[in-house]
């Protein structure tokens, strides 16, 4: 049973920042997140992104110049070790271009290619895959606003106009995967219905079905349903991605491959489609 590949992919988080929400997640030196992402492979990632800009609830921006500098040396010492899936997770063309012209081959965009108008074209042109994800704000005012009069048509709607840009620019839609941005603007209420409602992001197009991905890993939504601290909540990152599977994500965004893919395996045992 080991030896079939899971149809959902699991992408492993390799913050390379020194102040994301989780002291365990960071790797700011190079050696410590080539490392990180090696045993993310030997653990059975499907995917590494990337990320050299925190995007935690109170995180401040950094500098282009800053981002490439984090990125770059990390994509070029992994490249000569391993041919996997890199995505980065970057609002700007610049970082982006410089991460691909190394060997990066997809896109996280937390602004859903609004934050910078020279991406979409650089997408289309590449050919390779996209997120588009739905937030609120920026990650230093994100919380201040999680109320919504109808969360789930919102951010449907926000990221439906998102997936019609990205066409209208030259970007396939099998190359499009859509984000509902859990913990991003959001509270725990909203966080769990953008969840069960997974499958209803796969049909934005009404012609073709788009990849889903969430990221629910160790989120503070977890700790006020557990009343645990971030380090604690790995059960609770596995019950919730889980869920996320039966509603319909496509992909799953976590700290922890091992377990994730554990849970997924166990969950294939009952349903041979997972």
């Amino acid at each position: 049973m080991l030896e079939k590949k899971l149809a959902t992919k699991i992408m492993a988080i390799i913050n390379l920042t020194p102040d994301s929400f989780w002291s365990g997640s960071r790797a700011a030196s190079k050696n410590k997140a080539v490392k990180k992402a090696l045993i993310a492979i030997e653990e059975g990632a499907d995917i590494l992104d990337l990320g050299a800009e925190s995007s935690r609830p109170g995180a401040m921006y950094v500098s282009e110049k800053e981002e490439i500098e984090r990125l770059i040396p990390v994509i070029r010492a992994l490249r000569k070790k391993t041919s996997i899936p890199i995505s980065v997770d970057t609002r700007r063309s610049s970082v982006f271009e410089a991460a691909f012209s190394e060997g990066a081959s997809m896109l996280n965009d937390i602004s859903a290619l609004e934050d910078d108008v020279a991406m979409a074209p650089l997408l289309a042109k590449t050919k390779l895959p996209v997120v588009l994800m739905h937030k609120r704000g920026e990650p230093k005012n994100m919380q201040n606003n999680t109320q919504y009069a109808d969360v789930f048509n919102e951010v449907f709607l926000y990221l439906q106009k998102r997936v019609q840009y990205a066409l209208d620019a030259g970007i396939k839609a099998e190359n499009i995967i859509v984000d509902p941005g859990i913990g991003f603007g959001k509270d725990v209420e909203s966080n769990m219905l953008l969840v069960k409602k997974a499958k209803d992001f796969a049909c934005i197009l009404p012609d073709k079905k788009l990849q889903v991905l969430i990221g629910f890993s160790r989120k503070a939504s977890l700790g006020v349903l557990t009343g645990r601290p971030v380090k604690e909540r790995l059960a609770a990152s596995i019950a919730v991605h889980l869920l996320a599977v039966q509603s319909g994500a496509n992909i799953l965004r976590v700290h922890d491959v091992k377990e994730t893919i554990d849970m997924l395996r166990v969950l294939r045992g009952f349903d041979g489609s997972i």
